[in-house]
């Protein structure tokens, strides 16, 4: 009698056992099934095949993109060295005795500090502008003392 009610706890703990890992199987099989019912895209897909054709298609498509996009990034970045990146500017008044601060001194520059010095003198009769080239952060014309600070700014950057 005693082996029978032992018998029968055991019976009842390996059905209890196999009931959670029947539980547990199911709840996985229908993960498992969700995940390739998104990967066929709910049936339409029939073959797996077709599924990893479509993935290495897509990648060449992205390799191809990447490319076009890596190669307009050098281009610009060409174009970019050879455009104005710094810039100095001072503003100044050339005669203690007129007006305020009108005249001024631009200095443009490349990435390797070639460009130009813009200058406008504001006097009395009008105004005048002198323009001297700039190469590798030095001129072949004297500089005024605005004009060598607006460069210095201008490197700076």
């Amino acid at each position: 009698m005693e082996t029978l009610i032992i018998l029968l706890i055991i019976f009842g703990v390996v059905i209890l056992v196999l009931a959670v890992l029947n539980a547990f199987l199911i709840s996985y099989f229908y993960k498992t099934n969700k995940k390739f019912d998104l990967l066929l895209e709910k049936g339409k897909i029939k073959d797996l095949k077709e599924v990893l054709f479509k993935q290495i298609d897509k990648a060449k498509n992205q390799e191809e993109i990447i490319n076009k996009i890596i190669d307009r990034i050098k281009s610009l970045e060409s174009v970019s060295e050879k455009t104005f990146q710094k810039i100095g500017v001072i503003r100044f008044n050339p005669f203690d005795s007129l007006g305020g601060n009108q005249s001024f001194v631009i200095a443009l520059l490349d990435k390797q500090n070639n460009g130009f010095v813009i200058s406008s003198l504001f006097i009395k009769d009008g105004n005048r502008v002198y323009a001297k080239a700039i190469q590798n952060g030095n001129s072949e014309y004297s500089l005024s003392n605005e004009e060598k600070e607006a460069l210095k700014r201008a490197m700076a950057i």
